[in-house]
């Protein structure tokens, strides 16, 4: 299984911080931006894909630890 930052930028009230992203499995990327299904975060998140990280992008910090345990 593969993963990749993305979508779903945390909510958040006005100067609070800066949005983050979270992993998501790479293969329900595109269907969830097309057809608006929901995808699983390794955090345990549900949302739809609605846009993209960029590099540099603040990442869910239960996402990373997550995906830094595997060894990536």
């Amino acid at each position: 299984m593969s993963t990749e930052v993305l979508e779903r930028p945390e909510l958040k009230d006005a100067d609070t911080g800066p949005e983050m992203f979270h992993y998501v499995r790479k293969d329900k990327i595109a269907e969830s931006a097309v057809m608006g299904t929901f995808v699983i975060a390794l955090c345990g998140e549900t949302f739809p894909v609605t846009k993209a990280a960029k590099p540099g992008s603040p990442v869910c910090p239960k996402c990373k630890e997550i995906y830094d345990s595997w060894g990536a």
